[in-house]
């Protein structure tokens, strides 16, 4: 059966046929078998289980022996057949900031009717500081603008292994601080701009908060969805979710090869792993963290929550029981997946709006 599906998903062009095969109960109930014991007390959402199986068996997640651009199409291709669907009412515009090394493109979204300035965020994308782009997080930055009802600036920042760390963490903060200098050309009111990114974007948007302290223009809300905080990967989730769970030790380490390159002496720099900083005084705004159960990075995320608090700032943290390391990108794939994400939304845009509660 399980290869009767693979024949069937192989031939897929798009994400429809997939998404009714996982939500088929047969075929989901199959493919999620051997997902289903629980870890630490949870089991992985049915749907997402279904997609790890597929994800075996297609071997779309494996970057062993790929080149950056090889991975790069197949992680797009994997979102896209994932990823929910487009929300309406929101336009987007392509254009440039300036950057360290030229110019930033960056993508402006807006829903209908936003009257102007507004909220913002300006947002990073995930994929190992190798893979993402503005295109595999299209989806959820409309979804964002939209649900929140606030302008999302997505940066499209320096990739490794062409531009190796510190490059993307230059660009993030260079980023930043421009839309923050210049908010009201954006139609942003620079007391309500956040900062958000997804995994490696995470990072980034950790690292822009600790370096603007101090700064005229500071985030009003950070937003950290499943981040990669420790490179050192020295948390216990490394070990009990390293594999089986899509984001694997293996793509870690192929993904810290490509933006740290073989000297990992750089790993333990508090740009690259936040978590590490002595200091977290001084944070001001709101941190919202959001981290998965099935997560071989929930832990560090955690702990960083742990620490900003300690220190003062006020935080917000969640961990979603049944979800895996990506599950804000395939929505498409699993409703609960969608509806934790539309959650974290309603919490970035109450936060932005002083309305946040809990």
């Amino acid at each position: 059966m399980d290869s009767q599906i693979v024949a069937r998903v192989r031939g897929v062009a798009g994400g429809p046929i997939l998404r009714a095969l996982v939500r088929t109960p047969f075929v989901r109930t199959r493919l999620a078998r051997r997902r289903s014991q629980p870890v630490e007390g949870e089991v992985v959402d049915e749907e997402l289980a279904a997609v790890l199986r597929l994800d075996d068996l297609l071997g779309q997640s494996e970057h062993r022996g790929l080149t950056p651009a090889q991975a790069r199409l197949q992680i797009g291709e994997l979102i896209r057949l994932c990823e929910a669907p487009v929300p309406e009412g929101v336009t987007a515009h392509d254009e440039h900031v300036p950057g360290p090394a030229g110019p930033i493109p960056v993508r402006c979204y807006a829903p209908a009717g936003l009257p102007s300035p507004s909220p913002g965020m300006v947002f990073f994308h995930g994929g190992g500081w190798v893979t993402g782009d503005l295109v595999t997080h299209d989806h959820l930055c409309r979804r964002i603008a939209g649900e929140a009802r606030l302008r999302v600036i997505a940066v499209d920042y320096r990739l490794a292994p062409e531009h190796p760390f510190p490059a993307g963490v230059e660009d993030a903060v260079a980023a930043f601080g421009f839309v923050a200098r210049r908010a009201e050309r954006f139609g942003i009111d620079a007391a309500r701009l956040g900062v958000a990114g997804d995994s490696a974007g995470g990072n980034l948007a950790a690292v822009v908060a600790r370096r603007t302290r101090g700064d005229a223009v500071t985030p009003a809300v950070v937003a950290l969805v499943y981040p990669g905080l420790d490179l050192t990967r020295s948390s216990a989730s490394h070990r009990t979710f390293g594999e089986r769970y899509f984001l694997t030790s293996q793509m870690i380490e192929w993904y810290l090869d490509h933006y740290l390159g073989t000297d990992r002496a750089s790993q333990r720099h508090i740009d690259a792993s936040p978590l590490l900083a002595e200091d977290h005084g001084g944070m001001l705004g709101i941190h919202l963290i959001t981290v998965a159960h099935f997560d071989p990075l929930r832990d560090e995320g955690e702990a960083y929550a742990r620490k900003l608090a300690s220190a003062g700032a006020r935080v917000k943290l969640v961990r979603l029981p049944t979800m895996i390391h990506g599950f804000a990108v395939i929505g498409g794939a699993s409703p609960a997946a969608l509806a934790a994400t539309e959650t974290l939304i309603g919490d970035i845009g109450a936060a932005l709006r002083g309305e946040l509660s809990g």
